[in-house]
């Protein structure tokens, strides 16, 4: 499936850097409904039409807080005692970067791939693009897939060439 590169437009907000400061408080608020398995929250903080640009994110065509509610449900199937750590967040007018860590058991099965019941620890970063009520409408998430994979054995680890 390719990844959606659809862009959305609206108005920059002008609010300076107590907004900044609201806006990263919500994007933080993902991570925690995650934590609680509170996943109404996304209601609340992302747009209906929301994008999710993340090419790891087989449910792309689908927008809006169920985007992520339908993701969000597919890892805590796989990796029911996640865990997700925000580690910084940095805001620039209407965007906030947030650095994290994610780490859970595998004890379901991810896409095809049967439960290993191997831990895992993954680094990654979201950037949230706000719209002028204050909720998210465009996300970008890189995180480590290939590591993650490689530490559930799916894919052997990288080797070193040296002798």
């Amino acid at each position: 499936m390719a990844p959606n590169y659809q862009w959305k437009t609206f108005p920059a907000r002008k609010d300076g850097n107590d907004m900044s400061e609201q806006n990263k408080a919500t994007a933080k608020r993902i991570f925690d409904a995650w934590n609680a398995r509170d996943l109404d929250v996304f209601d609340e903080v992302i747009a209906a039409d929301a994008i999710d640009h993340d090419p790891q994110n087989p449910h792309a065509e689908v927008h809006g807080p169920a985007a992520l509610r339908r993701q969000v449900e597919m890892y805590l199937a796989a990796f029911p005692d996640t865990r997700m750590l925000v580690n910084e967040q940095f805001a620039e007018g209407d965007f906030v970067l947030t650095r994290w860590t994610a780490s859970g058991t595998n004890q379901g099965p991810l896409m095809g791939m049967p439960a290993t019941g191997k831990p895992v620890v993954i680094a990654g970063m979201t950037v949230n693009r706000f719209q002028t009520d204050g909720k998210i409408g465009e996300s970008w998430a890189n995180w480590d897939t290939l590591g993650m994979l490689q530490q559930l054995g799916v894919i052997p680890a990288a080797q070193s060439t040296s002798a």
